[in-house]
């Protein structure tokens, strides 16, 4: 079943980017459209402002904030965007403002306008080390406490620094250098079954004749003693006897041979049990 909505109403981007035009104003740097979404790029100074009138002005109505988004670009002098995503639930429709700064020149918090800008711009500034003026406890979020730098910065080393782990031996949390394992970052594509040029683990014993349908390439001598193995035959001929003689018979003369039995010659009757009583008939289990 279709849904009753799009999942974002494209026929109202150019109303939006008109409206935007002249509710921002000259804090507007400019705005686009792409892939079927409206991006407003901002100068930092006039954020609060512009955001207050997405929220406010009729014909916009961007009630919710959803998200802030960093991103890097380590080539240009303000490398960082800071990207919010709002929504408006009464036309159905997203916009991006696009902010963009660097490490030295702080946001303006939004806080005052969605409280919930708080956690969101705590997790920029932890992973990229943007600042926003206004924001009362802008901590680390994400990482743990004695962090030093920023990950999601294109920049950032992938070795050099501390990581934070418990320790089963001290039982306690330690720190130290990251450890990034290789074991498992090596493929080879070449099909074994093809005939690979070293030995596989686990396959150290390959070289050795096996048993008949082995993986390995044999000769005829090492194939013919693993059959007369199978066929429990020594290797001169000699038919190997069974491991059990008397039951390997196809007759049987005696009940020894058949495993019946047979009343011993000196067989007594089975002693009455002193603690059943014999009834009428004589019988203790009648």
């Amino acid at each position: 079943m279709r849904a009753p909505a799009p999942a974002y109403a494209v026929a109202l981007n150019d109303e939006t980017i008109e409206l935007a035009t002249q509710a921002i104003g000259s804090a507007l740097t400019h705005a686009v459209e792409l892939v079927g979404e409206v991006q407003l790029h901002v100068h930092r100074d006039g954020l609060v402002p512009a955001l207050t009138a997405l929220r406010d002005t009729p014909g916009l109505e961007y009630q919710q904030l959803m998200e802030i988004a960093g991103v890097d670009y380590p080539s240009r002098a303000e490398r960082f965007d800071v990207v919010y995503n709002l929504l408006s639930l009464t036309r159905n429709h997203r916009v991006q403002v696009h902010v963009a700064t660097d490490e030295d020149h702080a946001i303006p918090s939004v806080t005052g306008i969605w409280p919930v800008a708080g956690w969101l711009e705590r997790e920029v500034y932890d992973l990229y080390g943007v600042l926003f003026e206004g924001n009362q406890d802008l901590r680390r979020i994400l990482t743990d406490y004695g962090f030093r730098g920023h990950p999601l910065r294109k920049d950032f080393p992938m070795t050099g620094y501390t990581e934070l782990r418990y320790s089963e031996e001290e039982k306690r949390v330690v720190y130290e250098p990251v450890s990034l394992a290789q074991d498992f970052r090596n493929f080879d594509f070449l099909s074994p079954w093809e005939g690979a040029a070293y030995v596989l683990p686990g396959d150290e014993k390959a070289a050795q004749p096996q048993a008949k349908g082995a993986q390995t390439p044999v000769s005829a001598d090492a194939v013919q003693k693993a059959d007369a193995k199978a066929e429990g035959a020594k290797p001169g001929g000699e038919p190997a006897k069974a491991s059990s003689e008397p039951y390997a018979k196809t007759t049987a003369d005696s009940t020894a041979d058949t495993g019946k039995g047979a009343p011993e010659a000196d067989a007594v009757p089975k002693p009455k049990d002193p603690d059943v009583i014999p009834s009428k008939l004589g019988g203790q289990n009648e």
